[in-house]
């Protein structure tokens, strides 16, 4: 006997509750999970349909007492069927909850007020009006008269503005309405989010010959029986987003709707004036600082068929399109397309497996490719087409290095190194514009000598120790610790801590650096509000600004044609990240930077600082060469067994008790290594998160290893089982993450 568990309502609030109904047997063989279902509902028994989110062979209560499923509705799947059988696929790869799932790809929690436009209107003839009016004014009801002689002269009102300006209340409108002497019409509208009044209408842009050579590339795979995901590798500049808009107009020519990822929020504001004046009311927009409605009534518009294409960061992912056919993924190697709560999904993964879901292409963009999207595409799994110059020929920037340990002996104890001050007054003086960047990604905690460059590294993972505030360097990823030094172990200088600029400090010495310069500071301090975004970068590129400065967010994907100079103030900090990935990371920030300059029409220049200039992803960056990083990376990452040529799971624990802590996470590592004996499974831990404690909730971790997948996660699905049974559990929070 097979039982289902089904929830009746999808009206999002109601999402939690699900009922468990029995499966007739001669549905047994059809039913699946995101299944429509008929079942008999409430005291009365009415018939409902339901959604089918998980099958048992266990029943959760007196079968007595149980009700059976009426009817299978087939060919009656449902965007919301085909969301919830994507929720199934995350909770068993990921590791989550059914519910976690569900409110993952269903994101819009609470139903919202739809806001509508009130309208008052004449429902008699304008004579009687104007009679009724002379007869309201003898009657010294002033007020309803008054309304009536506006409605006489403009036809209709709207109730705001009546209200406001005519004084019209509900006192003066019932008895109007009661005689039928007036109606109010109401009329839904939508919070639009995005102010398109000021956009202009973009005309389609001929492809230079090799945009379109990419472009028929792509349209060759999608037409093949089983077409693969396609990886566009294309260098800064050369127009990635003008192929998607001409794959985009073929795809909306088949009346199919298309979902664009972008990583940062801070990406928004140029990316939709572009769709927009491109595209039209065709285009919508999520992300995390609109307003509930705003959300709420995007997700309408897109289930209703009014858009076509939805701009966004991860969660638009799960945007309800009925006819689906294509999800770009543009600078598909972004960390924020990796979700941080339970199901700790990656967008790039899911993305590809909603489109074999709903017969849907996915095209993942970038000029620094993801160690793992680029192995893939070496091995044949994903079709690799590549864009190798920047638009209308223009050339790279010119790239130097500058090394800051020579600063330092030369008496500069400044964050901009010679070079790069002399190269900001030439571009004041010239009337050009800078982009300084703080490379602040993974900066904290790691110890540095500011005289040598030497960085205090754990002994057994090659990746830098973390300083933390007990006086102690230590691994996150082995536990290993040492006691904080207070001289340089390579050269005796001491000079040697953690990093302090960030990027107020650079923003004061430009002030008394370059007196009279423009400055806009990007952080996350400046973009906390509503519209932050838009307004920094709005104010650059219509050259209020003389120089910004900031962190990540502002080398992802801008286009500013009279930048010329990028500075990178200390390209060092990502490098010496306590993460595996640190030289991948650095290699793209550093790229995606340099790649800010020199867009328009005149030659760029950009200057990296940095204590390392001998370094691999340093050099491969100045110079833009991907497959010279990839190859150096590849060795280093093969030795190590880390991803993507092996694979590796996370298991993170958080709990308020230390000391259960420690004990759950090590009967979990025993267990592990007891339904797993193999010689090829590392099991590394447990030991500290990078961040072992917030706010009073304690971190562990443990990492295993191996080179099949379907092991580690048949070790997690047995570990998941494990720790269900097992009560002592129940006070720790428990996440699997593939990396």
């Amino acid at each position: 006997m097979i039982y289902a568990d089904i929830i009746v309502d999808i009206s999002h609030e109601k999402v939690d509750r699900s009922f468990q109904y029995r499966v007739p047997e001669e549905l047994e063989k059809d039913i699946r999970v995101g299944a429509v279902v008929t079942i008999p509902f409430g005291n009365g028994n009415h018939e409902r349909k339901g959604y089918v989110i998980g099958l048992s062979e266990n029943p959760k209560f007196d079968l007595h007492r149980m009700k059976t499923i009426r009817g299978l509705c087939s060919g009656e799947e449902t965007t919301e069927s085909r969301l919830i059988a994507l929720a199934a696929w995350m909770r068993e790869y990921y590791g989550s909850t059914m519910i976690q799932a569900l409110k993952t790809v269903l994101p819009v929690q609470d139903k919202v007020k739809a806001k509508e436009k009130r309208t008052i209107c004449l429902n008699v003839g304008r004579q009687k009006a104007e009679e009724l009016a002379a007869e309201l004014e003898k009657g010294r009801c002033k007020a309803r008269a008054r309304l009536l002689r506006a409605l006489v002269q403009e036809g209709e009102l709207d109730y705001t503005a009546a209200s406001r300006e005519l004084g019209t209340n509900t006192g003066v409108l019932e008895p109007l309405l009661e005689q039928g002497i007036i109606r109010i019409e109401h009329q839904e509208i939508y919070r639009i989010p995005v102010d398109v009044k000021e956009i202009r209408p973009e005309e389609s842009r001929e492809l230079s010959p090799v945009q379109k050579e990419a472009a028929e590339q792509i349209f060759e795979e999608w037409q093949k029986e089983t077409p693969r995901p396609v990886l566009l590798f294309g260098v800064t500049g050369s127009g990635k987003t003008q192929v998607y808009m001409k794959l985009i107009e073929q795809v909306m020519e088949e009346g199919k709707q298309v979902i664009v990822l972008i990583p940062e929020i801070a990406l928004t504001y140029q990316t939709v004036r572009r769709f927009y004046g491109r595209f039209g009311d065709k285009v919508s927009v999520l992300n995390s600082r609109m307003s509930q409605g705003e959300r709420y009534d995007q997700f309408k518009r897109a289930k209703r068929g009014e858009i076509q294409v939805m701009v966004g960061p991860r969660s638009a992912l799960f945007t309800p399109f009925s006819h689906l056919g294509l999800i770009i993924i543009d600078e598909e190697h972004e960390q924020t397309y990796k979700s941080e709560n339970t199901p700790r999904y990656h967008a790039r993964e899911t993305a590809v497996k909603r489109a074999s879901m709903e017969g849907a292409n996915v095209l993942l963009g970038s000029a620094t490719p993801s160690m793992e999207s680029y192995s893939r595409a070496m091995s044949g799994e994903y079709a690799l087409v590549k864009l190798n110059a920047r638009y209308g020929e223009r050339p790279l920037p010119d790239v130097s290095i500058v090394d800051l340990r020579e600063e330092l002996k030369a008496g500069n104890r400044s964050v901009l190194s010679r070079k790069l001050k002399a190269a900001i007054e030439d571009r004041l003086a010239r009337g050009e514009q800078t982009m300084l960047f703080l490379n602040r990604r993974g900066y904290a905690g790691f110890v540095s000598c500011r005289s040598c460059g030497h960085v205090m590294k754990c002994p057994h993972c090659d990746v830098s120790l973390s300083e933390h505030n007990n006086g102690r360097l230590l691994c996150h990823y082995c536990g290993y610790e040492q006691r904080r030094v207070e001289h340089c172990p390579e050269c005796g200088s001491p000079y040697i801590g953690g990093f302090k600029a960030g990027t107020q400090q650079i923003e004061q010495v430009l002030t008394k650096t370059f007196r009279g310069a423009r400055i806009l500071r990007m952080d996350y301090d400046t973009t906390r509000n509503k519209g932050s975004y838009e307004k920094i970068l709005s104010s650059f590129a219509a050259r209020e600004a003389d120089i910004l400065v900031g962190t990540q967010m502002i080398v992802k994907g801008h286009d500013f044609p009279f930048v010329t100079l990028v500075g990178v103030i200390a390209a060092d900090l990502s490098l010496n990240a306590s993460d595996y990935r640190c030289a991948e990371r650095t290699f793209q920030l550093l790229t995606q930077a340099v790649g800010r300059s020199g867009r328009g029409i005149r030659r760029g220049e950009a200057i990296i600082q940095t204590y390392h200039p001998d370094h691999y992803s340093i050099r491969a960056s100045a110079v833009q060469d991907y497959e010279a990083f990839y190859r150096e990376e590849e060795g280093y990452r093969t030795m190590m067994d880390y991803p993507p040529f092996a694979h590796m799971l996370s298991v993170l624990a958080f709990g308020e008790e230390e000391e259960l802590l420690e004990r759950g996470m090590e009967y979990i590592a025993k267990f592990i290594r007891r339904v797993y004996p193999g010689s090829d499974l590392r099991v590394i831990g447990p030991a500290y998160a990078s961040v072992g404690k917030v706010n009073d909730v304690y971190r562990k971790v443990i990492y295993l290893k191996h080179t099949d997948e379907k092991t580690l996660n048949a070790i997690k699905e047995k570990t998941e089982k494990y720790i269900e049974i097992n009560s002592g559990f129940r006070k720790l929070y428990i996440q699997f993450d593939f990396s």
